[in-house]
């Protein structure tokens, strides 16, 4: 695409003529940019605005992903305006090529010309002013994004969008979970739109986001740490009367066990407004239904523990693992599983030192798995600092064992979280999503869409649990040392 085609399809210059778009791309400075870098960061001095000729851009602010531009997308206006620090930041997603109009190239250019120019810069921030405000007085559906960080957040985020809006149904996000629910600022909310054409019209709209590029994005882009101050009645009350001043007329949360406590408080308060839950969690600690995370969680987490068998083998050393499971321990169970290593040990499970102490004596390599929440309560008590593999090593210890292998206890470890989820949580996400826009036409309220194999249903919220447990033939099975 030409500059010219490009700066064709600036809302702000759509009046243009030919001669005049291309006496403005004659002075353009062009600069390619590689797919993953920054044409400028936060914080930076700014003095200079850009149109994106070629490719694709997200521009994001204080980490968070607010907006993709598209070929004719113009960012950087307000800096080269007040030539004050960046308020954001601009990275390439594909490889991309922008034209940069700074104060030389509007001084180069005739009078009449420049005074089109910033014509034209204030009829975009005029227009910022204008319509961001009211853009979120009225919102039909609203996300929440909350808890930790799982894979497969932004990708059913993204389904959901999809799936909403083609049910005639327009969707928000708030930009920090349940936190924002309570600040209620036009900044603590997002618009994602999936219709590319709908986006086009949009984009100058501060806050607005294309959804479809969120199915391939890791982590979760609209969440908080989290925000056990929601438990408090006065602040769940604010944040319904928030949603009621702003219309919303559908939640659907995204998370785990805290994200499910936070959205069954609000539907209990607030029968107005369907309430949808969705279960992201590597732990499956949502129990009555697979969980998006879980399988990609395990796929990862399995890896995780043959890369310490095949080192454990080489270096004749016993791994202790700390791993996900706060509850049943459904992670560590799982990726002890799938790797073949010789035994988990989970919460609420008694493991036999007499027999476990002489089995491991000879052997010349062992990968034990423990879930984080092995004895976390009586750690508490005993005011114990370590982790629970440190806690399980020292029992061992304390019951005689006596090895040749060098015992090594590895941490819990996070990187999981910020995996790729896996073909079939992004199945899952795809099924659960249809679901929730399926049960919302029916006209239902506080309901969970659950999926186990090709068995499709929806679990109300007064009959989810949120501790789920783990077979116990299951747990017999990853102990292959007595």
């Amino acid at each position: 695409m030409s500059m010219v085609q490009a700066l064709k399809q600036v809302t702000a210059l759509s009046q243009w003529s030919d001669a005049e778009l291309a006496a403005l791309a004659a002075v353009l400075q062009p600069r390619t940019v590689e797919a993953g870098s920054h044409i400028f960061q936060e914080g930076e001095p700014g003095d200079a605005a850009y149109f994106l000729i070629e490719g694709s851009c997200r521009l994001t602010v204080g980490g968070r992903s607010v907006r993709t531009y598209a070929p004719g997308g113009l960012f950087g206006e307000l800096a080269l305006l007040d030539e004050r620090p960046r308020t954001g930041s601009l990275q390439a997603v594909t490889p991309a090529l922008v034209g940069g109009l700074g104060k030389a190239q509007l001084a180069s250019l005739s009078p009449p010309m420049a005074a089109k120019v910033y014509e034209a810069l204030a009829t975009v921030v005029s227009g910022y002013i204008r319509e961001s405000e009211p853009f979120f007085r009225q919102m039909d559906v609203l996300l929440i994004q909350d808890g930790g960080c799982a894979p497969g957040y932004n990708p059913v985020t993204a389904f959901l969008t999809e799936y909403l809006e083609k049910a005639g149904h327009a969707v928000f996000v708030t930009a920090e979970g349940f936190k924002s629910l309570i600040g209620n600022r036009p900044t603590d909310y997002r618009a994602l739109v999936a219709d590319r054409k709908r986006f086009d019209r949009l984009d100058h709209v501060p806050g607005v986001i294309f959804s479809p590029p969120l199915r391939e994005a890791r982590g979760a882009d609209f969440r908080s740490e989290r925000f056990p101050e929601f438990k408090r009645p006065a602040l769940q009350q604010q944040a319904i009367e928030n949603m009621r001043g702003r219309g919303v007329r559908v939640v659907v949360g995204i998370g785990g066990n805290g994200t499910f406590k936070g959205v069954q408080a609000l539907a209990a308060q607030c029968p107005e407004i369907h309430f949808f839950f969705i279960p992201v969690t590597i732990d499956s600690d949502v129990s009555g239904t697979e969980c998006i995370g879980e399988f990609t969680g395990v796929e990862f987490g399995s890896e995780k523990i043959r890369c310490y068998m095949a080192d454990a083998r080489t270096h004749k050393r016993m791994y202790i693992i700390e791993m996900m499971g706060a509850h049943g321990g459904f992670h560590a169970l799982h990726s002890c599983l799938g790797a073949g290593a010789h035994l988990a040990v989970l919460p609420n499970h008694e493991y036999d030192f007499e027999a476990l102490v002489p089995a491991l004596a000879d052997r010349d390599q062992t990968v034990i798995v423990v879930a984080e929440g092995y004895k976390r309560a009586h750690r508490r008590e005993t005011g114990f600092s370590g982790n629970a593999a440190e806690l399980f090593r020292d029992e061992l210890l304390a019951a005689g064992l006596q090895t040749r292998q060098k015992i090594v206890c590895e941490p819990f470890s996070r990187d999981i979280r910020g995996a790729s989820p896996n073909n079939m949580d992004l199945t899952l996400s795809q099924r659960m999503a249809r679901k929730v826009v399926a049960l919302l036409e029916e006209g239902r309220s506080s309901l969970m869409p659950s999926v186990n194999g090709n068995e499709e249903g929806a679990i109300p919220f007064s009959e989810i649990g949120t501790d789920n447990t783990v077979l116990n033939d299951l747990a017999s099975l990853a102990n292959r040392l007595y």
